[in-house]
């Protein structure tokens, strides 16, 4: 999730740079929801492995 999250940041950046500014918001957006699920699967991961 991590992975596909800095893909997207990445794309969002290069189309910035050429312009794409809708893309590049879109491709952001995507990024920064995919890094929030990323976050709140990663703590409940880790309290889930602490519990045991």
């Amino acid at each position: 999730m991590l992975h596909w999250s800095l893909v997207f940041l990445v794309v969002a950046i290069i189309a910035a740079v050429l312009g794409f500014g809708g893309i590049a918001g879109s491709a952001a957006g995507i990024a920064k929801i995919l890094f929030i699920v990323f976050l709140i699967v990663w703590i409940v991961s880790f309290i889930m492995r602490g519990a045991k």
